[in-house]
């Protein structure tokens, strides 16, 4: 069981001064996150690729390459790579730099986008939304697994016994399929027998109990021994070191920013202290609280779905920096450690 942090590098405004900081100044903290996240003894770090005014995480491996050399065992992704609006040439040879940086530690995920700003910016349609992804996957799998490239698609130059470097430190570089609960995403990955990972920001994580068990049926389906693929989690959430207190702490960033993006999406109920204690709850999907209660909800959601890492997304919105340093420190030295006592008790695992 693997437990780490992932983060769109938010700079929004702060809900009580509207104060914003830079982008600069956003990707300085996201390399200072990383190391206090190695030296807390968490497994993973991921950034996830926006191209929007409030995240400064367009670059995802390049602060990760930042941090390489300063961390010593932490794993490092993207979390998401939007792969449909990008060159798989260029991805595969961005995380294989990481790679060897790192000597051996980074990740790939990629995903087709929640966000869409990607498109028009790098001069792709929206039509072409799922054709991009199975193309350009098809294509990042086949460098990955061999240095001279022959290939052909139909929104890319073709590329004829081409090579492609540096290589990977790791034979093979890991590449995770990102889902936010599409079903289709669920069996891609489960064919072609990636990991995958599931965004769950709302509603009860138990529900995409049908979708883990779909993903490795189709697993079983090709081949593949279902048992062997890691499957993650993403939830928002956070740790303080008191359990009230830090719903207090986090209500106003997570509320501004929810109902941010609710209205760029037309979502017809705003994000309420109703609905947020609701989230926090034992079932809900907001990972919030104080050490115990944060591992007590991973345990139970390792039981329910049967993860293999995952992810808490530190964090939604603005948050005082010295606050996200000392969740990240709790998370990986109070909460991780609960969280694998608890499950040698009841599994015998690690």
């Amino acid at each position: 069981m693997e437990i780490g942090i992932s983060t769109f590098l938010e700079t929004t405004p702060d809900p009580e001064t509207g104060a914003v900081i830079s982008h600069a100044e956003r990707l300085r903290r996201a390399v200072e996150e990383i190391v206090v996240a190695d030296r807390a003894g968490l497994d993973v770090y991921g950034i996830g690729e926006h191209h929007r005014p409030d995240y400064a995480g367009t670059a995802p491996a390049v602060v990760l390459a930042a941090a390489a050399g300063l961390t010593r065992r932490i794993r490092l992704t993207s979390a998401v790579t939007v792969l449909s609006s990008d060159d798989p040439v260029r991805v595969y040879q961005s995380f294989a730099t990481l790679d060897g940086l790192s000597n051996g530690r980074a990740e790939i995920m990629a995903g087709r986008g929640s966000f869409i700003e990607s498109f028009p910016l790098f001069g792709y349609s929206l039509e072409d939304y799922d054709e991009l992804f199975e193309e350009k996957l098809e294509l990042l799998l086949q460098i990955r697994a061999s240095e001279k490239v022959t290939w052909r698609g139909g929104h890319r130059p073709a590329i004829q016994n081409l090579g492609v470097y540096p290589r990977s430190v790791q034979d093979p570089l890991p590449v995770w399929i990102a889902s936010g609960g599409n079903a289709q995403s669920a069996v891609r990955a489960g064919l072609l027998g990636l990991p995958i990972a599931f965004a769950i920001i709302g509603g009860m994580p138990e529900k995409f109990a049908p979708l883990v068990d779909l993903y490795k049926r189709a697993a079983a389906q090709a081949g593949h021994d279902p048992e062997k693929l890691p499957v993650a989690t993403h939830s928002h959430g956070f740790v303080g070191d008191d359990k009230e207190a830090t719903a207090e702490l986090f209500f106003k960033p997570t509320q501004a920013q929810m109902n941010k993006i609710g209205s760029e999406r037309g979502w017809n109920q705003p994000y309420t202290r109703a609905t947020y204690d609701d989230a926090r709850s034992l079932r809900g999907a907001l990972y919030l609280g104080d050490p115990a209660y944060v591992a007590e909800k991973i345990v139970l959601l390792r039981k329910n779905l049967g993860i293999t890492r995952f992810f808490l997304h530190v964090n939604v919105g603005t948050m005082p920096h010295k606050d996200v340093l000392r969740a990240i420190e709790l998370l990986g030295t109070k909460v991780k450690p609960l969280v694998l006592q608890e499950l040698a008790r009841i599994e015998g695992t690690k």
